[in-house]
């Protein structure tokens, strides 16, 4: 079993989680050329993956969707609302409609081994989901871009093995930055993005025996550093899941990072 960060940050996202019988790409913010270079290094051919997952449709998560769909001819997962929003992005220059396969929050997807299940994440873009992922018997709970963490969001959480969850911005940095008031606004707002203590505070509410990886993903290039982001979850870590062996990750922002559980 293998979860690999390709790419996680605002330049573009793209994730992978596989076996050896099924592999599935979560967004496509980078090329398919990058891709494939990529994933050869953990010697895994990029014709084999089974399926696409979008979580939104903002730039560094759709960019190379359509080439990556078309070239390899890959099934784009995502729910309704997401398609006829990717009807009308200026990055979606071939149609996927073709390809798509529509699936509703809540509501299990299986595929091969694989169940997936979308559910609601609060963010501005058109729709936007978290992923919780079961294979074999491993669990994964997937939230990127998230603008504040839900009771939902927690549910899963406390039923994963694996959690990938955003922590983009240490607070005083982003007060302290040079962004313009909207955009601190927009970041700060319920539905942009979680900073190092959201998500710590997050984690001191799911934290149990079962929790065994936390993976934090898309760290601002500008207001965040990974030793910040990792420092304050593992404050909380330690503070909340005393005797529980439970490693921490902080995903590298344009690196890729292959990790084996």
């Amino acid at each position: 079993m293998k979860f690999i960060s390709l790419s996680s940050g605002s330049s573009g996202n793209c994730y992978y989680i596989g076996d050896e019988d099924v592999s599935v790409v979560i967004d496509a913010g980078i090329s398919a050329r990058s891709l494939k270079k990529s994933l050869s290094e953990y010697k895994i051919n990029i014709e084999s993956i089974d399926l696409i997952l979008v979580s939104h449709d903002h730039a560094d998560h759709v960019k190379h969707l359509a080439s990556f769909a078309h070239k390899f001819n890959k099934p784009v997962v995502g729910t309704q609302k997401l398609f006829s929003a990717l009807e009308r992005n200026p990055y979606m220059r071939r149609d996927v409609r073709w390809t798509k396969h529509i699936i509703e929050k809540e509501i299990v997807f299986k595929y091969k081994n694989m169940e997936i299940i979308a559910f609601d994440v609060p963010h501005d873009s058109s729709d936007n989901v978290g992923f919780f992922i079961s294979l074999k018997d491993h669990c994964f709970t997937f939230a990127t871009d998230v603008g504040v963490v839900t009771n939902r969001l927690l549910d899963y959480c406390r039923i994963s093995d694996h959690l990938i969850i955003e922590s983009n911005y240490d607070e005083q940095m982003l007060s302290e930055s040079l962004y313009p008031d909207y955009l601190v606004r927009r970041i700060r707002g319920g539905k942009g993005h979680l900073s190092n203590r959201q998500t710590s505070d997050a984690l001191r509410l799911i934290v149990n025996k079962r929790l065994k990886n936390v993976f934090l993903c898309h760290l601002s290039d500008n207001n965040n550093t990974p030793e910040a982001a990792f420092r304050t979850s593992s404050e909380a870590l330690s503070s909340s899941g005393e005797g529980f062996e439970i490693n921490l990750f902080c995903l590298p922002r344009k690196n890729h990072m292959c990790y084996t559980l």
